[in-house]
């Protein structure tokens, strides 16, 4: 990563990490100022002045510990894209970091973030300050005024990529990526990377995510098919726009609900569509995964009809794949497009199956691939996603409407449980 502070770097690190890793490769960031906290912790403005030589020591040491790390988690074969999360924000440093990487037979390919957007960065600021360790406990405005100050002293030294640099490998996002500059992609993965990485945008958002209403399907126990609401599900349908409104959408803020092809999620969405006037979207990219042979049958009748792949699929969810259907793998395949748009969007709310659900959060909090199937995603809650600096906050609002459990654990009997009276927690 390159750039000011404020510029989203930690943001972009941690997505292009979350997103290698939900599409199967190892990733890991490395954050040069978790290093630098170990000595520091909570550094003034004037630790970052150029002039402040044992603060430009003591951030080069932090800068060798990271690179060091990384090098031996290379060669430990842990993974297969490091990301060094820093300001990186002068040539010779910047020179260091390729030399090193080159002698070590590393590919590197350089992220700058570029932003002269007062707003954008006016709310990385408050961002900051709200969540970084170097803040903690600190009063706001002292904190701000702090960052601004850090930001200033590293404006003193900066040096942005240039024609100097020509045989580096890199990407600039300018402003949130209305201007995208890529310079000697040579491979594959590399290509793909920058694809995702000029689709983020690092403004302030939210993503609320929920299930279709009870399904006629659910109340049987039955999965896949094509079926309608149950009267609570309608319930539920009734309920969704007091739901997100209780959430904490902003006034004047656009929201764009999208749902599958499915009749449940469009019939859950349609009181929410009216209600708001909210823009709506279909994609066949949402619907539930695909159950082959077993669509339309129990669990139980699986395990009867089909007690081999009902025991398969419990020992790897992940990679089992329904006979003539899908597997969670190939669900996240063709979700790709999904996050692409996502990243590229704002406020968005997705009414959808528990598969796909599962799959889609998983990417937001960075849930590990044989974890992400097994994960509860109850019926009749909305889950509200906000990316951080630092991570994704989650919010659950549950509407108080009963519904049944469809979610069963791993290693258990595969019985049907009947008309609860209540919501399971």
């Amino acid at each position: 990563m390159v750039g000011l502070p404020a510029r989203g770097k930690s943001l972009i690190a941690g997505k292009a990490m979350r997103y290698l890793a939900w599409v199967g490769i190892p990733a890991k960031v490395f954050n040069v100022g978790t290093y630098r906290r170990q000595g520091t912790p909570q550094p003034t403005a004037t630790f970052f002045d150029p002039h402040n030589t044992e603060g430009e020591r003591m951030r080069r040491a932090a800068a060798e510990a990271a690179l060091s790390d990384m090098l031996n988690w290379f060669k430990a074969g842990k993974g297969v894209v490091a990301i060094l999360d820093a300001t990186n924000s002068t040539k010779s440093r910047r020179r260091w970091i390729y030399e090193t990487c080159r002698d070590a037979n590393i590919e590197t390919l350089f992220v700058e973030s570029i932003c002269d957007d007062e707003d954008l960065i006016m709310n990385n600021i408050l961002e900051v300050k709200t969540t970084s360790p170097d803040y903690k406990g600190q009063d706001p405005e002292v904190a701000a005024m702090d960052f601004r100050n850090r930001i200033r002293n590293y404006e003193k030294v900066y040096e942005t990529i240039d024609d100097n640099e020509k045989h580096f490998t890199y990407v600039k996002l300018i402003n949130v990526g209305s201007t995208v500059i890529i310079n000697q992609i040579k491979d594959y993965l590399s290509s793909r990377l920058v694809y995702y990485i000029q689709n983020l945008h690092i403004k302030p958002r939210s993503i609320w995510l929920s299930r279709h209403g009870e399904s006629e399907y659910n109340l049987t126990g039955k999965i896949g098919g094509d079926s309608n609401i149950s009267p609570r599900g309608e319930a539920y349908a009734r309920a969704l726009p007091g739901l997100l409104r209780k959430s904490g959408v902003p006034p004047n803020t656009k929201v764009v609900i999208w749902t599958s092809t499915l009749k449940r999620t469009i019939q859950t969405a349609r009181h929410l569509a009216r209600e708001t006037g909210y823009e709506k979207l279909e994609w066949k990219a949402l619907d539930e995964l695909d159950s082959g042979v077993c669509d339309g049958l129990t669990y139980e009748e699986i395990a009867e009809r089909y007690p081999d792949d009902f025991a398969a699929r419990d020992e790897d969810k992940y990679n089992y794949r329904y006979r003539g259907g899908e597997s969670y793998r190939d669900v996240v395949i063709r979700l790709e497009p999904i996050i692409m748009e996502l990243e590229r969007s704002e406020n968005v709310i997705i009414v959808t199956h528990q598969a796909v659900l599962r799959c889609i959060y998983a990417y937001f909090l960075n849930i590990p691939q044989e974890q992400s199937p097994w994960m509860e995603v109850p019926l009749h809650t909305l889950i509200k996603l906000t990316p951080r600096a630092y991570g994704t906050e989650e919010q659950r609002f549950k509407a108080d409407i009963p519904a049944v459990s469809t979610w069963r654990a791993k290693g258990t009997s595969a019985k049907h449980q009947e008309f609860p009276t209540e919501v399971k927690h």
